[in-house]
């Protein structure tokens, strides 16, 4: 099959590429901006006839341990999510670095800088220098792709997994891709070492001693690489490091797209070392564009002293947070600041709202009415998903929002040091995450709290993807030893509110685990008819 040209967004690129290479499963949790990664597999007829896994997996950390599972077995496998995603998955990813691949295994991290829809703006490179194992970052939707298929080479090639990772830009932009001629899935194979994946101490020492011999590797593979490029300039009073997307970002600011000043285009990690190095003894001052923390920045400062100026975030010619975009990189250069004067508002300014006719609207009436109306503000914590609008106004019900699964354990801390009443609130498929076994706690101690699982059946704040809770949440309840008795599920509809409440202040007084799941489908989802 001859190349052809496609416009794809990245995430869609990353999904095209894993398909075209030979990918046999791809394993995710929808997390803007990664979702659309999965949804453009799940769509893909060629996928569909080359028989690709690609259901959603409960979370990031059973998304990992299934890629690293099908990557145990030979075959190629990758596993997508967004930047806070790799929190949840950090224990199989830092331990996947020593126990190595069999088939190629790539974790993309798609991170999130000025937090669109997220509660932070951690940088995974990070994680890939934690893990020790190779890290690659595009700069357009092209290299997306042509990572993908060099990064399952590179994984196979050292036995070890390998982090693709991605910004929001990058994600959600759209560029042409010159696609491949695909390549056959692996066959089924075991590795040759029988022990690779047993992590014992005795042979964890073992297998970490190998990690760190192959480091060498890793650098003379990224000193040779053609993501990373050492393009010369006539103005040598500065030097420039760009990393991933910020590249564009400089690039634009030159028309022709000539920089007069020595580049340092970085897309693969380890840094190429003698690129920085020649950068070094050039230049007086070097400048760092990178998206995200100053991951690089802070490693060259600390390798690199030689006394010339380091700019970039860490000293304050680039912002420390938000994303890059061309007039701050323009600024940085200083060049002609372009901001233009803010436009006259037309329209008031709106906070978002659920949606009308959201079932979590007559949920936090009900909950309004029994809790807050009774014991006051900050007796119920919070999660992950589109009823935290409900901490907003009208509502102001909710108190909490940290990552996922955390309201049920802040709850039970809260009632540990005697804060009475502790309720909080969590989603169908943020408890199927990281809810049950927090719960699993709070049953073993019959700690005294009151769980709303509020079950609108699907993944609604990513878009409608299928819940794993979808028809379960009940039976999963009773499994982790939640008393039926006190175990509820109500239609949250204007017509039982009182019954609600009712319900509500019952369970308040009962000393244990309650659990209270209002149930109706999402209001967008049944428009739409996801969930036939």
């Amino acid at each position: 099959m001859s190349e052809k040209k496609i416009l794809l967004l990245g995430d869609e690129a990353i999904a095209k590429a894993g398909i075209d290479a030979g990918m046999s499963g791809l394993y995710a949790y929808p997390g803007t901006p990664s979702t659309e990664i999965m949804e453009y597999a799940q769509g893909s007829e060629e996928a569909a006839e080359k028989g690709i896994h690609r259901i959603w997996s409960a979370n990031e950390k059973t998304a990992v341990e299934a890629a690293l599972g099908m990557s145990y077995a030979g075959k190629r496998a990758m596993a997508a999510m967004k930047h806070v995603g790799l929190n949840v998955a950090a224990d199989p990813f830092i331990n996947s670095g020593i126990t190595g691949a069999n088939g190629g295994l790539i974790v993309v991290s798609a991170d999130d800088p000025s937090m669109h829809s997220s509660q932070d703006e951690q940088d995974s490179r990070f994680y890939g220098k934690f893990a020790l194992v190779p890290t690659l970052e595009p700069c357009t939707v092209q290299e997306a792709y042509d990572m993908v298929f060099y990064g399952f080479e590179i994984s196979e090639k050292y036995k070890i997994p390998v982090l693709l990772r991605i910004t929001t830009r990058l994600a959600h932009s759209r560029g042409g891709v010159v696609t491949r001629p695909p390549l056959p899935q692996n066959p089924l194979k075991m590795p040759e070492n029988k022990r690779q994946y047993v992590l014992l101490p005795m042979l964890a020492r073992k297998s970490y001693k190998r990690l760190l011999g192959l480091q060498k590797d890793f650098q003379e593979e990224s000193d040779k690489s053609s993501f990373n490029r050492y393009i010369d300039g006539t103005d040598k009073r500065l030097g420039i490091v760009a990393c991933g997307l910020a590249y564009n970002y400089l690039m634009e600011n030159f028309d022709p797209p000539v920089c007069p000043y020595p580049i340092v285009k970085i897309g693969q990690y380890p840094a190429p070392l003698k690129m920085l190095e020649k950068l070094a003894d050039e230049c007086s001052e070097i400048l760092f564009l990178e998206e995200g923390m100053p991951f690089l920045e802070e490693q060259f400062r600390g390798i690199l002293n030689r006394g010339f100026k380091v700019k970039g975030r860490l000293s304050g010619e680039i912002p420390r947070d938000g994303e890059l975009s061309p007039n701050i990189v323009r600024i940085a250069l200083g060049m002609e600041d372009l901001t233009g004067k803010p436009a006259p508002s037309v329209l008031a300014s709106r906070p978002p709202l659920l949606c009308k006719g959201c079932p979590h609207i007559d949920t936090y009436h009900a909950i309004n009415e029994a809790i807050k109306d009774v014991y006051g503000d900050g007796h119920v914590l919070s999660d992950i998903g589109c009823y935290t609008l409900g901490a907003l106004p009208p509502y102001e019900a909710i108190n909490s929002c940290v990552d996922m699964g955390a309201s049920i354990t802040m709850a039970k801390g809260a009632a540990d040091a005697g804060f009475f009443p502790s309720c909080c609130v969590i989603g169908d498929s943020t408890f199927c995450h990281s809810g049950m076994t927090p719960l699993l706690d709070a049953v073993v101690e019959k700690t005294n709290i009151v769980v709303f699982i509020v079950d609108n059946s699907t993944t609604a704040m990513t878009g409608g993807q299928a819940s794993h809770a979808r028809g379960r949440l009940k039976n999963i309840c009773l499994g982790l030893g939640v008393e039926e008795d006190h175990l509820h599920i109500i239609d949250p509809l204007p017509k039982n509110h009182r019954e609600f409440v009712r319900i509500i202040k019952q369970e308040i007084e009962y000393n244990g685990p309650s659990v209270i799941i209002p149930t109706r489908e999402c209001i967008q989802t049944l428009r739409k008819g996801l969930n036939k």
